[in-house]
Order: structure tokens, then sequence, then C-alpha cells
């Protein structure tokens, strides 16, 4: 696998080359660059099957390269500070991203996915899904990526009723009674979902509060959705909950 290495700080460039050549020999890296401009170039020049991009470049942004690439048909891995511009959007579109510093195990396991998804179509509509977030104001975020093991959907946050988690996989329950199974843990989706308003009523469950009609007082706590359904609230979440509920 091709890559180009993209970070404003040459150390930390000289520092994931070293990380790549012993850990990753599956990826030859074919080019690096410290600024915007060169990593445009680089792009354009050596197609790439993967980039690793750093967010912050001084006053310019690693979103800036993507912008300006016309045909973005590579895999992207985000280098990121956890409060970095833009981290949130690069959730939302389900795209990988590692936290400095970077931990081996992460690197070895986002290079092993990028190798089994190269698919250009899906990861070329998910950097334009991630464009079109960033665009718009970080309150403002409609939709979320899910992939799924076929395609990735793009799903509006209005049309979600409800998630469960089964092990190490959520289940999104829809307005339409679809439902959409993703291979991540829900907590990573509770804390994504969390500002927009979704609620944590138990260890396996998380509820837009939108579907919610009732609190039932039966067996220690339930919401009734719109739906019908039943959820449970746990102990500890029943203040939070009540809370939450109060301020929609």
């Amino acid at each position: 696998m091709n890559a180009i290495l993209i970070d404003d700080e040459r150390a930390n460039v000289e520092n994931l080359q070293m990380l790549l050549q012993k850990h990753c020999p599956q990826v030859n890296i074919l080019a690096t660059a410290n600024k915007v401009p060169d990593a445009i170039k680089m792009i354009e020049d050596c197609s790439p099957e993967l980039v690793f991009l750093d967010i912050q470049m001084g006053e310019q942004t690693g979103f800036d390269v993507l912008r300006a690439i016309s045909k973005r048909s590579f895999e992207v891995i985000f280098i990121t500070a956890y409060d970095q511009y833009g981290i949130q959007a690069v959730k939302f579109a389900a795209l990988d991203y590692l936290l400095k510093p970077i931990d081996i195990e992460e690197l070895v396991a986002a290079v092993e996915k990028a190798v089994q998804k190269l698919d250009t179509q899906k990861q070329t509509s998910r950097l334009d899904f991630l464009l079109q977030q960033l665009m718009l104001p970080e309150t403002s975020t409609s939709k979320i990526a899910l992939p799924m093991q076929t395609e990735t959907r793009y799903v509006s946050l209005a049309d979600i009723v409800r998630c469960e988690a089964d092990n190490t996989y959520t289940f999104f329950f829809l307005s339409d009674s679809e439902r959409i199974m993703v291979s991540k843990p829900l907590k990573e989706y509770a804390d994504l979902l969390k500002p927009s308003g979704f609620i944590r009523t138990h260890q396996s469950h998380l509820v837009n509060p939108v579907f919610v009609k009732s609190w039932l007082k039966e067996d220690g706590g339930l919401l009734l959705l719109a739906s019908g359904e039943k959820i449970p609230i746990s102990k500890p979440n029943r203040e939070a909950v009540r809370q939450a509920l109060q301020s929609v």
C-alpha cells in the first residue's frame, strides 16, 4: 500500500515513518510533506492509496488539503489531538484517526482496516460527507455515517429512534422500522450523540428524546416510546435521564 505522510512538524513525520517501517511493513512510504501546498502537489503527483493527514497544520488544516484535491480516491487516516477543530466531523463521517502521541496498536489496527477497505468509492463518499459537515456549525450536525458491511449509510439524526448495544456491536433503530448494525460499541455513539440530545438510559440503551412518550414507573423505571417499545432506565442513570427529559 503506497502512502504519503503529511504533518507540519518534521519530528512527527520522522516518528510516524519509523513506526510504520517497524510495525507496518505493508506500507510503502512514497513521500512526506510539511506544508499544505507541498502535500497537495505530492498527492496529485504520486496518486497514493493511503494518506496520513495531520489536521492542524499551522494556520491551515489537513481539510484544506482534501478540499484542493479533485479526485480523492485514497484512504485517509487523520492524525490529531483530541480537542482539535474538526474531530467531531471526522467521527460523524466514520473516518479513522489517531491521537498524538501515536499508539502502536492503534496504528497497526488503522492500517489493517485501510488495507481491508480499499474501496475508493466508499472512502470518497465519506470524505465528501466530511467536507460537507465541516461547512456547518458544530451544533448543526444533522447526519451521521454508519459503516455497514457492504456500504456506508448516511442517516439523519432525526430518524434515529434509539440505539442498543450487543457486545461490541450497536444496532440503530430508525423511525421507518429499519434496523442497522454497526461494528462499533455503543459508548462511542453515546459520546458522539450526547451533544445532539441523545440520552443514555442504560448501559445497553441510547434514546432520542423526541420519540419518548412517557416515563413508566414499573420495573424501577422505563421509557415508553411512541412505537410502544419500553426502554429500561438503570438506577445510576435515573436522575440524568429525568433532567435530560425536562430540558427537551
